[in-house]
């Protein structure tokens, strides 16, 4: 009888707190339907309308700055360097001396070598006016010419080797940071300086197959980078490749800039809108006006419902070029349409709005 007497007291007291918990459950579910119940206080919103223009339709792209001849200078020949002529960050002509290497050995190997052609153009003298003699035949004649050929060609030689001992500049541009001492054994092929020319410069990017009857020779494009966002480099098309990639089937452009100032420098990543010979028609709102969502962008669109209410309805539409905060929209939106430029965060469709004259645009729409 105990047993069942402490079961009954337990079930009790289970079902009383379960009560409870049930009840205040059903109270809070009542009060949330009451709140909802309410009519809801018209979200605030700001408003502008669609409105048509005129762009001249680019091609997006992005890419990278490549200099017009860029290098690092390099030696062909080992030696100590004698003399360093340049400083990290110098502008040069091409021929300007950049680094000396020590060349005693090879001037004194160029004088040996004069001497000998000197002694054999003497040679081939002597014989040359005793040929016609008869005092020397024919072949001593030749072989005396041939010595004296091979001596003006080690002269040659000699000459070329000393030369290889003055490093110059091969073109007209600016230097990077110097990469040898004075006093330093460089060994063959050992970096000294970067070179580049960077007035013009290339702009290097790819465009997909599909776009490729929409570029051509001198179209006009405009560069940005990230270093310098707020300003634009012009320049036109100066080469397209002559195949496309098998693997990711597009094709490599390059366009040629004006740099006076030297501002855009090689490796620099770059965007590219390549531009179209002529205008088209656009509808563009702002881009605070578009939701961009991975399933597709949209818009709030203003409407009326059946109380004369305004109200907001989503739209999905298909965004284009955006220039200077406007977005072009290519489908489902027309001109003249009003859409929701502020609040989008907190709307969901159907809801009813109240707009703030805060834009130029009047909230009204037509029946």
């Amino acid at each position: 009888m105990r047993t069942a007497s402490r079961f009954l007291i337990v079930i009790l007291f289970l079902g009383v707190v379960l009560g409870g918990i049930f009840g205040y459950k059903f109270y809070q579910f009542g009060q949330m339907k009451e709140q909802l119940s309410k009519p809801q206080s018209p979200a605030e919103i700001s408003t502008t309308k669609a409105r048509s223009g005129q762009w001249t339709p680019a091609i997006k792209a992005v890419g990278s700055v490549e200099a017009v001849n860029g290098i690092e200078v390099a030696n062909e020949v080992p030696g100590v360097i004698e003399r360093i002529s340049f400083e990290s960050g110098d502008t040069v002509s091409k021929g300007d001396v950049l680094v000396r290497l020590d060349a005693a050995i090879d001037e004194a190997a160029l004088r040996t070598r004069r001497a000998e052609s000197q002694l054999a153009e003497q040679e081939f003298k002597r014989v040359s006016d005793l040929l016609p003699k008869r005092a020397v035949s024919q072949s001593q004649f030749d072989e005396s010419q041939a010595n004296f050929d091979a001596a003006r060609a080690r002269v040659n030689e000699a000459e070329a080797k000393l030369n290889k001992k003055v490093i110059r500049a091969p073109f007209d541009g600016k230097l990077g940071l110097r990469m040898v001492d004075q006093g330093e054994y460089i060994p063959t092929g050992t970096p000294i300086v970067e070179i580049n020319m960077l007035d013009p410069i290339y702009v290097d990017y790819t465009l997909s197959e599909k776009n490729l009857s929409r570029v051509a020779r001198d179209y006009d494009v405009n560069v940005t980078v990230a270093a310098l966002p707020e300003k634009t480099f012009s320049g036109q098309v100066s080469a397209i490749n002559t195949s496309v990639n098998p693997e990711t089937r597009t094709v490599r452009i390059r366009a040629t800039i004006a740099n006076p100032d030297n501002e855009l420098r090689p490796g620099m990543f770059a965007t590219i809108h390549t531009q179209q010979p002529e205008d088209r028609d656009v509808v563009t709102v702002p881009q605070t006006a578009i939701s961009y969502n991975t399933y597709g962008d949209f818009v709030f669109v203003l409407e009326k419902n059946e109380e004369g209410e305004l109200i907001v309805n989503r739209r999905s539409v298909q965004t284009g070029e955006v220039r200077e905060g406007q977005t072009a929209i290519e489908d489902g939106l027309n001109e003249g349409e009003e859409v929701v430029s502020k609040g989008l965060l907190r709307l969901r469709a159907g809801q009813r709005v109240s707009v703030q004259e805060d834009d130029d645009d009047s909230a009204e729409v037509s029946e």
